[in-house]
């Protein structure tokens, strides 16, 4: 398996689509009930398949991801074959951007001193998904971009 098994929450709200994958294998209900309690290890991997052809779609599709810590934003832009980052840091140790307040304080004080702001820019490995894959994993989200745009914006102008 390249990525991680869905979870039982996220099988449940893809069950129309695992239905047709297990039909693209002629594998009906029936069938899949079958398997299930006579080759569990079969269902296993199906379910291991399945939730890679899943996160390899989203991977793909994927343009921006953010990352929030105490006193830390990581805002990533994912391109082909690179990855751009602004990475905001607090200054004043009393902020917790993972609160309202925190994210108030920093509306207020974006482009000031007590914000060190970093720009970069990164090339992929050769495997771009299994990159963004590895942030996700370490509590970064698919986001719209809207936070990465807007400062993005300001810079430029």
């Amino acid at each position: 398996m390249k990525y991680s098994r869905l979870t039982k929450e996220q099988f449940e709200e893809l069950h129309p689509e695992f239905v047709n994958f297990l039909a693209t294998q002629s594998i009906d209900k029936t069938e899949w009930d079958k398997i299930k309690s006579e080759n569990p290890q079969v269902a296993e991997q199906e379910l291991d398949v399945f939730s890679d052809l899943i996160w390899e779609g989203v991977l793909t599709r994927a343009e921006y991801l953010e990352h929030f810590s105490k006193s830390h934003i990581f805002l990533f832009h994912c391109g082909d074959t690179q990855i751009h980052s602004i990475v905001l840091k607090s200054l004043d140790n009393d902020i917790d951007f993972l609160t309202k307040p925190g994210l108030q304080w920093l509306g207020d004080h974006m482009f000031t001193d007590h914000i060190e702001m970093k720009i970069g820019t990164k090339n992929f490995d050769a495997d771009r998904n299994g990159s963004l894959f590895a942030l996700i994993q370490q509590g970064a989200f698919l986001s719209d971009g809207q936070l990465y745009k807007q400062i993005k914006s300001v810079m430029n102008s």
